[in-house]
């Protein structure tokens, strides 16, 4: 007859009820970070697939390349190609390009490669800025809205309605004579008018989502709806919010430029690649070709390749879409 087992030291080792036999603790520990490893990996294994269907776009990865290069040209090159971009120096206007002005000069006698570098700075700060408050504001517009829904999302959604009657031009003529023209006053400005698309689209996102297994458990539990709201509707509205932000730095520059061409554009030392083309209009007829073509191919190059970078985003989100119905 064999003898019962001693007592197991549960300071080592844990026991089962059903074997009667000791557990060893690590084996377990591991199993209870095991989902956690496991959702790092799955995360890593999803940023993967997410590059690889955005490369394989060739596309938006030309896009993606070049504006790394144009935010390089724009912010770095002036620290190694230093020229004067503050007094004007009319003995040296509309020189051709040449071993000294390799893109030429402008009508004022600045160095038109400085210049495309000063003039980028401020049209992508407008651009990126633009973005990131518009969408941000009208992502949480429109997740409030969609969220709360009833006498709240009418009025919200009217408010949307308003703004986008309200002609751009007319406000950015009306802020320009109220107050002096300058860089964030001009972000402000086309902000103003850029957030309600991204409102609508986040609404009618979170319309879809509110009703989902998780955000019925979640409020279950008792979460706040800015609980929801920031940790549920917004993460699983984040595609196509990137998708929409992407579109709104090309707008915002093509705004830019044409408050720059109607002359409520930054005040001058400071420049843009609008104000450049609008001076260039005037020198095309003078046989001054590069005062023109320069800033109006890069306007144009940036806005396709931000474009493109968009395109390839919406393959990305489309591809998640279609493997979250299988």
């Amino acid at each position: 007859m064999s003898e019962p087992p001693g007592p197991v030291d549960r300071r080592t080792a844990l026991v089962d009820p059903l074997a009667e036999t000791p557990v060893d603790p690590v084996p377990l520990r591991a199993a209870e970070e095991a989902p956690v490893a496991q959702g790092g990996a799955t995360r890593w294994r999803r940023w993967r697939q997410d590059a690889s269907v955005f490369v394989s776009n060739r596309l938006a990865l030309v896009s993606l390349v070049f504006m790394v290069l144009i935010v390089l040209f724009c912010f770095v090159g002036p620290l190694v190609y230093k020229t004067n971009q503050t007094s004007a120096t009319l003995l040296s206007s509309n020189l051709a390009p040449s071993g000294q002005y390799p893109l030429g000069t402008d009508p004022e006698g600045f160095d038109m490669l400085g210049r495309l570098m000063l003039g980028g700075q401020s049209t992508l700060e407008v651009g990126f800025a633009v973005a990131v408050f518009a969408t941000a504001f009208g992502a949480l517009w429109g997740a409030l809205a969609g969220y709360v829904g009833g006498a709240v999302d009418s009025l919200l959604m009217r408010i949307v309605d308003t703004v986008l009657s309200i002609p751009f031009l007319f406000l950015a003529v009306l802020i320009a004579t109220l107050l002096q023209p300058s860089l964030w006053l001009i972000v402000l400005a086309i902000t103003a008018v850029s957030w309600p698309s991204t409102a609508r689209i986040v609404r009618g996102e979170t319309l879809s989502l509110r009703s989902r297994d998780y955000v019925t458990a979640a409020k279950g539990f008792g979460s706040w709806q800015l609980h929801l709201i920031g940790r549920h509707i917004l993460p699983n509205s984040v595609g196509s919010i990137v998708v929409n932000a992407t579109l709104k730095v090309a707008t915002a520059i093509l705004l830019f430029a044409s408050l720059s061409f109607l002359g409520l554009g930054v005040p001058p030392p400071a420049t843009s690649w609008g104000r450049m083309v609008t001076m260039g209009i005037h020198q095309l007829f003078n046989g001054y070709w590069w005062e023109l073509w320069l800033p109006a191919a890069a306007l144009v190059l940036v806005v396709i390749a931000v474009s493109g970078i968009g395109d390839g985003l919406y393959d990305v989100v489309a591809k998640r879409q279609a493997m979250a119905g299988t």
